[in-house]
């Protein structure tokens, strides 16, 4: 046990835990958006594939459980270094050379920020039903979604947040692999290739999720349970 503590105490220690929880998250989300993305294939196919995820039962909140200990752990990291880091320099550089800092390294705290108020908020309105608690459905996630994203500020809030976690990843995942090693270091370190796909394809892939259900590309499943959760159109004006 005390071995485990010194490990945690240590600064090393930290940036270890903060790139294997990182890597954790990433796979997640890569996984998560793969499966969302599943929307544009109609109601059927996407509530097909939540009552999968809900069928495994225990699996599904041991997943969760997993997931909240390594965001609590990363969060927790983070904070840390970070008081760390400001103790060690009370004053700032001078001038940051662009070669080891980008926008997105200098942005890391405020992102994380946003996603971590996004998580709470997305958990809450598409699992917990807690927003659109009139219309939210249990066995019909289509339904959910397409209620959720008929509103502009829900839209706009998901893709801002969707910014940060493009810039997150973009620095998140170049750095977790030279935490662990992984990755040798590099002489031309904004050349970050990988780093770059993996940022730009989930952003994207996140991003055209709303946009797609309020421009109306994903529409509203024929049905009970999707057209009566919908707000009823409006009458055609008479001439």
């Amino acid at each position: 046990m005390n071995m485990f503590a010194a490990f945690w105490r240590s600064t090393i220690g930290k940036k270890v835990v903060m790139a294997v929880t990182g890597v954790l998250m990433i796979a997640f989300v890569i996984g998560h958006v793969s499966g969302n993305l599943l929307v544009f294939r109609g109601a059927e196919t996407f509530n097909r594939y939540a009552a999968l995820l809900k069928g495994v039962g225990g699996l599904l909140w041991a997943a969760r459980l997993g997931l909240l200990a390594a965001l609590v752990l990363h969060v927790t990291a983070a904070y840390q270094l970070t008081r760390a880091a400001a103790a060690a320099r009370p004053a700032g550089y001078a001038r940051r050379e662009p070669q080891v800092s980008t926008w997105a390294s200098r942005t890391m705290r405020w992102g994380g920020m946003l996603l971590f108020v996004f998580i709470g908020l997305h958990l809450a309105q598409f699992t917990f039903g807690w927003f659109d608690h009139a219309t939210f459905s249990e066995t019909d996630a289509y339904s959910n979604v397409m209620v959720g994203f008929r509103n502009p500020w829900w839209v706009l809030f998901y893709e801002v947040s969707m910014v940060a976690l493009g810039f997150h990843l973009f620095h998140g995942a170049w750095a977790s692999v030279r935490s662990l090693g992984v990755a040798r270091p590099s002489g031309h370190p904004l050349h970050r290739r990988i780093a770059t796909l993996i940022a730009v394809g989930v952003w994207l892939a996140f991003s055209i999720i709303p946009l797609g259900v309020y421009a109306g590309i994903a529409k509203p499943a024929a049905g009970p349970d999707t057209t009566a959760a919908l707000p009823a159109a409006a009458p055609p004006a008479t001439p």
